[in-house]
């Protein structure tokens, strides 16, 4: 079996071969059984033997773990694993509901139901309540109206912002228990 070429040392990833610079190492073979402690060198050569790498498995063990292994399938394996990690990894995102201090009970009843589905979704919510004209003499509204959201939702999320102003706007957050 031919050998590929020397290859620059690894950026990331598990130390091979001739980039192992300890002595003595801990092998396991390519079934898994325990050889035991022997020179880096020895270990390289039977690796050599049965075509496989001397791959570093356990670095920080006294002294190092290293197995024989195909390093370019073991890093494939090991990139596959990271896809699919980074596929099934849900982001939590921020969603935005917009209200006004004088909503009606209708309008608020559907604007809940948004925010129900937001957090049961995982997302967090950020109430904004816009203030315009005399309505910002009269923020106690908006704060009552944040407090009435905040009780609607106390069983499924928690106040993760407190009412706020911001110019003429008040802001809340929610997020999911």
């Amino acid at each position: 079996m031919m050998r590929r070429p020397m290859a620059p040392p690894p950026k990331s990833g598990p130390r091979y071969n001739e980039f192992i610079t300890v002595p003595k190492v801990r092998v396991i073979d390519d079934e898994g059984e325990n050889l035991g402690v022997m020179f880096t060198q020895e270990a390289m050569e039977r690796a050599y033997e049965l075509g496989l790498d001397l791959v570093e498995v356990s670095p920080t063990a006294d002294p190092p773990v290293c197995k024989f292994l195909d390093i370019g399938k073991y890093k494939y394996e090991a990139q596959k694993k990271a896809n699919i990690a980074r596929k099934t990894q849900k982001t939590q995102e921020l969603k935005e509901i917009k209200m006004r201090p004088n909503i009606d009970d209708h309008d608020y009843d559907t604007k809940m139901k948004k925010v129900h589905d937001f957090i049961g979704d995982g997302d967090k919510v950020k109430i904004t309540l816009r203030f315009r004209g005399r309505e910002l003499s009269h923020q106690q509204l908006g704060m009552q109206l944040l407090q009435r959201v905040a009780e609607n939702v106390g069983e499924i999320a928690k106040v993760e912002a407190y009412p706020r102003m911001e110019g003429r706007q008040m802001l809340m957050v929610l997020a999911p228990k």
